[in-house]
This record gives C-alpha cells, structure tokens and sequence, in this order.
C-alpha cells in the first residue's frame, strides 16, 4: 500500500526511475542494431542529440530529488541528506520506500536509443559521456539526494561543533557552566600556601649613614585549606545560576629574630581559625554558542556576601615576653568583610583536540563602615573602608590527548589599587603599600570517570610577591 500522506508525488516518480532503467537494457539490442547501419556523420550526429536529452534527463532528475527533499523538510524530517551514515535509501517492502537510484555515471553509459524517464533516448553504443554532477550527487557517483554529502538537512548541526568529554570538562572548568545539564554538584578541596618574609628595623640613624638599633628578619608561614561546594542549576538552554559556600581552615606561624635581646636568637608562634568563608552567587548567560567560525561567549554577574569572619578589628598580642617584635593576631579571619560584585566576560574555542579559552573580569568593593579597624590592644578607631576594585583578566589552552583526558596551562594576572579610609569627620586617606599585582601560571589535568563525574586536579604558582606561593586544588563536578 503506497504511503501517500507521508511521502507524496515526488516519491512515486521517484519509485519510477529503476523501472524506466530497466526499460533502457531491454532495448538495447535493437537499438545497437540501427547505429550500425548509420554513416559516421549520422552516428555522431545520433550521439550529439542523445547527449543532450540526457542531461535534460540529468536535470530532471535533480529537480524531482531538491522536490523530494524540500517536501520532507516541511514535515519536519531532516531530509535525504541529514543521516550521513544513510547513503542509499531502503529496498522496498522494507518501509514501501523506493529502491537506490543508481549511479549518474551507469546513466550516462547506458545503450542507445533506450527511452529515458522523459521518453528520450540515449548515448550511444561505446561511447563514454561524463555529464556535470550535480552537486547533491558524490564525487564517486552517488545517487542525487544521497546523504554523504550532507548539504541539506544538516546545516545547522555542523554549524554547532560536538565537543568531546575531555573538552566538555575543559569548557566547565576554565569558562563557563555546561548549559546542558541541569543540575551539577562541583565538591573542591584546596591548599593555599603564603611564605612571606619582611624586614624589621628598629633604631635610628647616626651621621646619616650608621644604623644604631635592631634589625631583624620576620617570616610568616601561612596554610590556608577551603572546602567549598558550588551548586549550579540551568533555568534555559543559556542561563545559569549558582551558589558556592566555602568553608575555611588557616593555620600560621610567625617567627621573629630578636629573642632577650639578641637579633641571632628566634621565637616563634602560631594561630589557628576555622569558620564559614564568604558565600558568593551568581548568574551566568551564554550570550554566543560556538559555531564553526565563531566562538563560545559567556557572561556573568556574581555576588560575594561577608559571611566570614572580618579581619578588621582583630587585636595583636605578645605571646613571649621575652620578644617585644614578636606579636600576633588572637584570630585569623576567614572572609574579607566586604561586599563585592564581579561582572565578566569569558570566551572559548574549540579546534579538535585544542581548547583556548580567555577571560575578563571587573571587582567593585563595596565600601563598609566599622565600628573598630585598629590592631592594637586597648584602642578603638571606627572609620569606613574602601578596598581597591579589582581588574582581572587571563588567558590559556587545554589539549585534550584521549576521549576523557585533558591537560591545560593558563595564565592569569590581577590589579588591585590602594585601599582607603575614612575617620569620622575627615577625608579619605590611602593605606600606603596597599595596591598589589598578582600574577599566577596555572596546570589543570581533567579525567572524566563517566557521564557524571570528573576529576579535576590543578596547581597554579605565584609569581609576583603578591600572590600565593602556590596552590594545589582538586574538584569533583558531578552532573545530574
């Protein structure tokens, strides 16, 4: 029973093709028997015109196929060109669907004389024509309409690149949220460690040039371990959101030169806290899906909340009696006191196996009243602070070396200005040596376990003063 609503006209002229073929050998003989008769002029002119139908039957076959092909997008199927593993169409009585037209090049050296679909003849006996293929058609002679070339159909899905789930992990790690998945639960764990070493002078200047006094070397030793677990959760196709919550850990060890008086002796002491971190949140928007010839944009807008512990307030205390230099404070605190918002921009690219990827990104610091910033005992001294908004911006590529590994470098740099203050009553001043540059060259590796987990480890190494030594971090993004 033939399918009419599904397939229509186009269809059943098409199903027509093998039989009018067929209808082409059958007539072969008589026809080869009439040429032979011809003179040589008659036969080349008998060639001319059979040439000519041919390619009118060339055409009319291209335009029946482009109807075909038209009418099934229209009903919403991809066409005879969207399937690129469907090179032929099926045998009938398979889904009363036609047989294979066969290859333009047996068309165009088939016997002469052999009425075609339009009832004309063709080339020939022993002559080869090699007829323009259509552009539907493969370069090896495939039927018109046949999907290895997959120009109908399937434009826009070329035009979306398929990431692997290396280069997935890469994408949501360095740049942005993977909009595809509705929930992911991304548990970390890092280190940070801080060894910082200042000089201490205590005394004066004789003749300009003889320093009478103490001089000692202080260093701190700093460890500050995070556990955070960052909720992200897809509203659309382009928008998500998230919630991190950090819990921090920090120990360090202050150790001075100066003990009963001599700068050769040293005393030491540590501090510990452990508390809640700033909880921040925030928003994400795929602006630009990568295509072929354009690549990932994403922006975001992200909130951080003083939920930690401020360092503002926290009062110094001699701890050896025997070392006036040596002072720490009675708590380390776990957040930075501030409000903040971040807004920035990420790009991506992906050129199978390589990822690069960049950002840039603007802090602004939402300037807070205290009602106490000194660090010496017994002294109050309320004031507003104003820390320095942040520009941030970086930069790195990822190569993915197996279906689920991946390596990346990065480079990533950080400006903050002075800091400033304002007493009750007076204007803003600058706190002198506040402005820092932080700089960092940053390793990931990424494994994905399965569909849902991945392992993501990274290092990144300071290299300006200001940034930490290093840190060493490792992630647990999984994806419902």
């Amino acid at each position: 029973m033939t399918r009419k609503s599904a397939r229509g006209a186009p269809l059943t002229a098409l199903a027509a093709i093998p039989a009018a073929v067929l209808l082409f050998a059958l007539s072969q003989g008589a026809h080869g028997q009439e040429l032979a008769s011809q003179s040589l002029d008659e036969r080349l002119n008998t060639l001319m015109r059979v040439v000519d139908e041919q390619q009118r039957q060339i055409q009319s076959l291209q335009k029946q196929v482009t109807e075909l092909e038209m009418s099934q997008r229209g009903r919403g199927l991809t066409g005879g060109a969207a399937d690129e593993n469907a090179a032929v169409a099926q045998p009938p009585g398979t889904d009363n669907l036609p047989v294979p037209l066969p290859p333009l090049s047996q068309l165009a050296q088939t016997t002469p004389g052999a009425p075609g679909p339009s009832g004309g003849t063709s080339t020939a006996t022993g002559v080869q024509t090699n007829p323009p293929v259509p552009q539907s058609a493969g370069a090896s002679g495939s039927s018109p309409g046949a999907a290895g070339d997959g120009t109908i159909g399937t434009t826009q899905k070329a035009a979306e690149p398929q990431r692997t789930e290396a280069e997935n992990a890469v994408v949501q790690r360095e740049h942005a949220p993977l909009f595809d998945h509705k929930l992911t639960m991304d548990w970390g764990i890092s280190d940070t460690y801080y060894d910082r070493r200042q000089l201490q002078l205590s005394g004066f200047l004789a003749l300009d040039a003889i320093f009478l006094g103490n001089i000692n070397l202080g260093e701190t030793k700093a460890h500050q371990v995070m556990a955070d677990l960052d909720t992200r959760y897809g509203l659309t196709d382009r928008t998500s959101v998230d919630v991190d919550v950090p819990y921090i850990y920090r120990h360090s060890n202050f150790i001075v030169g100066g003990a009963g008086g001599a700068a050769s002796q040293l005393s030491d002491a540590s501090a510990n806290s452990s508390d809640i971190g700033d909880v921040n949140f925030g928003i994400y928007y795929q602006f630009l899906k990568e295509t072929n010839s354009l690549p990932d944009v994403v922006g975001s807008l992200r909130v951080k909340a003083p939920t930690g512990s401020s360092p503002f307030g926290i009062k110094l205390v001699q701890v050896d009696p025997n070392n006036t230099s040596l002072v720490v404070p009675s708590k380390l605190p776990t957040g930075t006191g501030f409000w903040n918002i971040t807004a920035g921009v990420s790009v991506l690219k992906t050129y199978d196996p390589v990822v690069l990827f960049g950002s840039l990104s603007y802090t602004y610091n939402v300037a807070r009243s205290f009602s106490d910033i000194s660090a010496v005992q017994g002294q109050v001294e309320p004031a507003k602070v104003k820390l320095g908004d942040i520009i941030q911006w970086g930069g790195g590529v990822a190569i993915a070396f197996s279906e689920k590994d991946s390596a990346s470098i990065s480079y990533t740099m950080a400006l903050e200005p002075e800091s400033e203050t304002q007493a009750p009553g007076q204007g803003w001043q600058k706190v002198p040596g506040s402005e820092t540059v932080a700089a960092a060259l940053n390793f990931g590796l990424n494994h994905v376990v399965n569909k849902h987990l991945t392992i993501e480890g990274s290092v990144s190494v300071g290299l300006t003063p200001d940034a930490p030594n290093f840190v060493v971090g490792v992630r647990f993004p999984y994806t419902f």
